[in-house]
């Protein structure tokens, strides 16, 4: 089995206005993904917002979170940052901490090239001792891993999984057999991209990192365990009925539509980090009314 496989959950990061992070908030987030079992959680991914939190804060985090699971679940980190040293740093403290792994994307202002995202990624799986999985977000970060690339780091000592993302679900099948092909046996390769994830654990991918199983995930565990049973009907189905939330995703974002849930669901009220603003009422309502309209066990 590959190092990480199944559900990987990621959660918000609760915080107030000034970044620190509200630990009750957290720990109830963290509390639902327990009592759902999810696989991992990912914390401090795109989706916790950890490129606007200072090292304190997320050390604060992810000290809460693993607090909170008692060793339950494996937590990867996200540890990207602009400079490879602060990202080296940032690993180095998850690993102290306890991570199971870090989340390194190739954040840059300077667009950048093959080789230094090579070195960058080197650097810290060699200098933190952390196991490392590769975070391709083209959409944030306006850098796509090759082909090329993924094959020469996964070779790298440490870098043990790749995030990747997802655009046409009918390409993911062609993708994945191509990454198989070229990956090391043992290699974790998963996806991101909610709306196109059954279609990626019907393929056979090991893992989905999933933005909706931070805020619901018993009904994400769900869509995992008939695709992980073979079950593609069922899988669909329950990934259908998700569909007014998926359409939502990709309007709004993914990330302002579970901050939207997470008030709704009184899980915990917190507003995304400025320069993101909540969304406005009248598409807040629209989120309380696609959630009204799940089936009642999948709003948990």
């Amino acid at each position: 089995m590959a190092f990480l496989s199944g559900l990987s959950a990621f959660p918000i990061t609760p915080t107030n206005r000034d970044g620190r992070v509200d630990s009750v908030g957290l720990r109830k987030l963290i509390s639902r993904l327990g009592a759902a079992q999810v696989h991992s959680i990912g914390l401090l991914g795109s989706t916790g917002t950890y490129i606007y939190l200072s090292r304190e804060q997320r050390r604060r985090a992810l000290a809460e979170t693993l607090d909170e699971t008692s060793g339950r679940m494996p937590v990867v980190v996200g540890v990207g940052a602009l400079r490879t040293d602060e990202a080296v740093r940032l690993a180095q403290d998850a690993k102290a901490l306890g991570a199971a792994a870090g989340l390194l994307a190739a954040a840059s202002y300077t667009p950048l090239t093959d080789d230094e995202v090579f070195e960058h990624f080197s650097t810290v799986a060699r200098e933190s001792g952390l196991p490392i999985v590769v975070y391709d977000n083209p959409g944030t970060t306006h850098f796509h891993f090759s082909p090329a690339l993924v094959s020469r780091l996964a070779k790298v000592g440490g870098i043990v999984a790749i995030k990747n993302p997802t655009d046409k679900s009918d390409a993911i099948k062609n993708h994945l057999a191509e990454q198989r092909r070229t990956l090391p046996e043992g290699f974790s390769i998963g996806y991101s991209g909610d709306w196109n994830a059954a279609e990626a654990m019907i393929a056979g991918a090991d893992t989905w990192y999933s933005v909706l199983a931070g805020i619901l995930p018993e009904v994400c565990m769900t869509i995992v365990t008939a695709a992980q049973h073979g079950d593609a009907t069922e899988t669909r189905r329950i990934d259908t009925a998700l569909a007014p939330l998926w359409s939502l995703f990709k309007e709004f974002s993914s990330l302002r539509v579970v901050y939207a849930l997470a008030d709704l669901l009184d899980i915990c009220s917190a507003e995304p980090p400025r320069p993101i603003l909540p969304l406005p009422a009248p598409a807040k309502r629209r989120v309380a009314a696609a959630l009204e309209r799940l089936p009642s066990d999948a709003r948990r």
